[in-house]
């Protein structure tokens, strides 16, 4: 069968039998395919051939190129020093750091209200702006003259720049 009479059909390898559809269903089918085989692959678990690919139906445990791989990350390593989890990183912050970083940011809040009376008002508008907001702005939408504005953030900033340079 050459590519020109693949181009708009299907192949069931249960039936072993090719079927004729439309192109949207075909492009759509083998989107979805390829999206799970490429996948499949990227994990190691698909060893499809390019010009086996007409037989991927994304059904991949019934599948003959699927390589099921079962590792444990808490299987000790052949070379009996430690298990994968003692090598794989994990970058999720322990429940330590939740709390420390929880407590510091109540600290800068608290020392925040205390410089300026309007801190609830200027946390919202940098929430409002998740993007970098400049103090110029800030002092605009507070009706603030910007150097006043600047000299306070700019306290702000030094007495706590230890903390922001983790």
């Amino acid at each position: 069968m050459t590519d020109k009479d693949k181009k708009n059909k299907i192949y069931d390898k249960n039936s072993s039998t090719w079927f004729e559809v439309s192109p949207d269903e075909f492009q759509e089918y083998n989107r979805r395919c390829t999206n799970l085989r490429k996948r499949m692959q990227y994990h190691g678990q698909c060893s499809c051939k390019r010009n086996k690919w007409w037989l991927c139906d994304g059904n991949c445990p019934d599948c003959k190129f699927y390589t099921k791989i079962e590792a444990s990350l808490d299987e000790t390593l052949p070379n009996g020093k430690g298990t994968l989890s003692d090598y794989v990183s994990d970058n999720t912050p322990t429940p330590e750091e939740i709390v420390s970083d929880r407590a510091l940011l109540n600290c800068l809040i608290s020392r925040l209200r205390e410089i300026d009376p309007e801190a609830d008002r200027i946390i919202q508008i940098w929430i409002d702006h998740p993007e970098s907001i400049s103090d110029r702005k800030v002092a605009k939408i507070l009706g603030r003259k910007q150097r006043t504005f600047a000299d306070e953030m700019k306290k702000f900033r030094d007495e706590f720049k230890q903390y922001r340079e983790k």
